[in-house]
């Protein structure tokens, strides 16, 4: 198992948030709220999200066998068409240790 972490800058994160979980209900199992979100994708990945007032911090779990670089690319490149205004984000990827 892989974890990535990022924490992005932005004002806008919890309305990023919540556009990222609506956009991927319709095919993923998602809980959302304004500042937390949880997105379980069909291959076994984990993305849960966390909305402040200036940053959306991300940590992405993809299973052993999965490709966590092109899993990261899919979760950054839906965000920045959220944030047309705003892109490209920046995410500042790096490993991170497994939570509950």
């Amino acid at each position: 198992m892989s974890v990535r972490v990022a924490r992005v800058p932005t004002a806008s994160a919890s309305r990023y948030l919540q556009q990222l979980a609506k956009h991927w209900s319709h095919k993923m199992e998602v809980s959302y709220s304004e500042q937390e979100g949880r997105i379980a994708f069909p291959n076994g990945s984990v993305l849960k999200m966390r909305a402040d007032s200036d940053t959306l911090d991300v940590m992405l779990t993809v299973p052993d066998g999965e490709d966590a670089a092109r899993m990261q690319e899919v979760v950054s490149s839906h965000l920045d068409r959220f944030a047309f205004r705003e892109t490209p984000l920046t995410f500042d990827w790096r490993d991170g240790a497994p939570t509950s």
